[in-house]
């Protein structure tokens, strides 16, 4: 069983948002590096990419992890 997340980075505008299970949404403001950081955190928690999609200056990760 899986659980899921999303991260969607506005990279013109440094706006990461973070949508975890349960509720829990993050905003951080964000370039190249923030962006590292947030994905390297989520993967000492398990997560890892499922699929990305892009377009314009948007990009959007959808995550999960073994539940």
């Amino acid at each position: 069983m899986y659980e899921f997340a999303t991260i969607e980075w506005l990279w013109d505008e440094h706006a990461i948002r973070i949508n975890l299970p349960g509720g829990d949404e993050r905003r951080l403001n964000g370039n190249y590096n923030e962006l590292v950081a947030v994905l390297c955190d989520l993967g000492r928690y398990g997560w890892d990419v499922a699929s990305s999609t892009s377009g314009g200056n948007w990009v959007f990760w959808t995550m999960r992890r073994h539940h």
